[in-house]
């Protein structure tokens, strides 16, 4: 399953059924689980460990060396869960210091060009539209879609069950469930379609509204607003919301001025 032109180091470990295309190079300490198939022209670093069923199409580099200039050496890692697609010249770069990992979850789809740099954390059933960009220490959280051409600043947060708009700048932290835009993205009101695609019902989303108007509307400080938010916390997303207001240390993406939330 591995083409005679490919470059597997003896130290690697791939599963029975690895497929390793034409003139691709799999460095020392690589770890492919089952069913993971590597196209042409791939360049796979390590240490990187990754799960079963990830697919990795022609030109990507996955696991190199990390473009922080702070870096000092030592054993850095890539750890990537399974069934994940990355597609044509997806760059995907390991931690910065000794010890540390750059993690990315299951069921992702990265399309043609985007770049995952060091330390980030990525969750489940992530899209990243072509030439979407992380810097370092980003988290991006489950059922986010990142649209084409967004690029997010360094060690900001992203919640759950975002859309951010194509060509978008994110600078400051984004709380679950909503939509955001903009050369500096601002918030432009709920992720519905997302929401009711994946799932939540009508009850949720008046719960989910209430929150977002605690948020964004009742002009509140953060405290109040968290302390606001409490009584709706038996729905797990706005859990979700508090959690992520607390967690941020750069500050919540406020909402564009007119914006009317869909009932």
């Amino acid at each position: 399953m591995i083409d005679p032109t490919a470059r597997v180091h003896a130290s690697a470990k791939l599963a029975n059924d690895v497929v390793v295309g034409p003139w691709s190079v799999v460095g020392a300490d690589v770890v492919l689980g089952e069913g993971t198939v590597v196209g042409s022209h791939c360049n796979i670093q390590g240490p990187s460990v990754f799960g079963k069923n990830n697919r990795i199409y022609p030109f990507c580099s996955l696991g190199e060396l990390t473009q922080d200039k702070k870096a000092k050496g030592g054993k850095t890692h890539l750890v990537v869960g399974d069934n994940n697609n990355f597609r044509e010249f997806v760059t995907v770069h390991r931690a910065t210091d000794s010890g540390d990992e750059t993690r990315i979850g299951s069921h992702n789809h990265l399309m043609n060009y985007c770049h995952v740099a060091h330390d980030c954390i990525l969750g489940d059933h992530i899209v990243m539209s072509n030439n979407a960009t992380l810097a370092g220490h980003v988290i991006v959280k489950d059922h986010v879609i990142l649209g084409g051409f967004a690029a997010v600043h360094q060690f900001v947060q992203i919640g759950e069950y975002v859309y951010v708009g194509a060509k978008s700048a994110v600078y400051m932290d984004i709380i679950p469930c909503v939509t955001v835009a903009g050369e500096r993205a601002r918030v432009f009101g709920l992720n519905n379609v997302g929401l009711r695609r994946n799932g939540f019902d009508r009850d949720a989303m008046k719960v989910i509204k209430q929150a977002y108007g605690i948020v964004f509307h009742a002009g509140l400080s953060k405290e109040d607003a968290l302390a606001a938010l409490v009584p709706l916390a038996e729905t797990p997303i706005v859990q979700k919301m508090i959690d992520a207001m607390r967690a941020s240390t750069r500050g919540i993406a406020r909402e564009e001025k007119g914006v009317v939330t869909e009932a």
